[in-house]
This record gives C-alpha cells, sequence and structure tokens, in this order.
C-alpha cells in the first residue's frame, strides 16, 4: 500500500521520481525501490522525508487514514 500511495500522490503533484527524491532527500534509487515494492519495510525517517515532500501525513501515506480530497 505504501508504495501505490506514494506513486499516486507523486503523480497527482506531477512530480517525478528523480525530483521527489530531490525534495525528500533521500537517494533516487531508494525512491525506486520503495515504489517498485523491492524495499518492503523503509525506515520511518524516509517515511517522513517523503510525506514531508508531498505535504501530507505519514499516517495518510502509509494509508491509515482517509484521503480528505
Amino acid at each position: 500500500m505504501l508504495a501505490q500511495n506514494i506513486r499516486r500522490l507523486r503523480l497527482k503533484k506531477g512530480l517525478s521520481q528523480e525530483k521527489l527524491s530531490r525534495l525528500a532527500d533521500i537517494a533516487n534509487a531508494t525512491l525506486v525501490k520503495i515504489e517498485s515494492g523491492a524495499a518492503k519495510e523503509p525506515t520511518i525517517t524516509t517515511v517522513a522525508k517523503v510525506a514531508g515532500a508531498l505535504n501530507v501525513s505519514i499516517d495518510e501515506l502509509v494509508g491509515k487514514v482517509k484521503n480528505k480530497g
């Protein structure tokens, strides 16, 4: 679910994987692995950085709350 949510939100905001990885200050390869499902359990720090770059809560990113819009 994390992978799909990141991809959905990234595309909704019109960001490439490279751009999002730069905004989140993580390696592009890390983002690619997360989105592809290869990274099954990214660190909470990484998840927090991606959530911040996408301007959503960690809960929303991991699918714990419904999207409000």
